[in-house]
């Protein structure tokens, strides 16, 4: 998995390309994730249209920040899922848990409300 990272105004955007496995993919966006937290950031929009598949470890990880982003006053939301990843984010129910957005600019739209 490769990741991209770019701010838009004050949201911080992370772009996983390919899968994210158990091991260094999860370990590099569990550590990216806490570092965003720790620098204070409160706005991160995980954009998942370039990622082909999620594995079980990496659901776990998005859950545990999904949390530690709302405990800080913070928002974590999930945009541009591909197919395959919508369906297990709604036959999981997780649907119920991430604020899911279809594209990149609507969850950026869905800050400024």
């Amino acid at each position: 998995m490769r990741m991209n990272s770019y701010t838009k105004g004050d949201v911080v955007v992370l772009e996983p390309e390919g899968k994210i496995m158990p091991g260094t993919d999860t370990g590099a966006l569990d550590e990216k994730l806490y570092a965003l937290l720790g620098q204070g950031q409160k706005k991160v929009i995980i954009d998942l249209g370039k990622t082909a598949w999620v594995g079980s470890s990496a659901l776990t990880i998005l859950l545990h920040h999904n949390c530690k982003f709302k405990e800080s006053g913070g928002s974590l939301k999930l945009a541009g899922l591909t197919r395959k990843i919508q369906q297990l984010i709604v036959v999981t129910k997780l649907v119920l848990v991430f604020e899911v957005y279809d594209t990149l600019e609507d969850a950026l739209d869905s800050f400024k409300k």
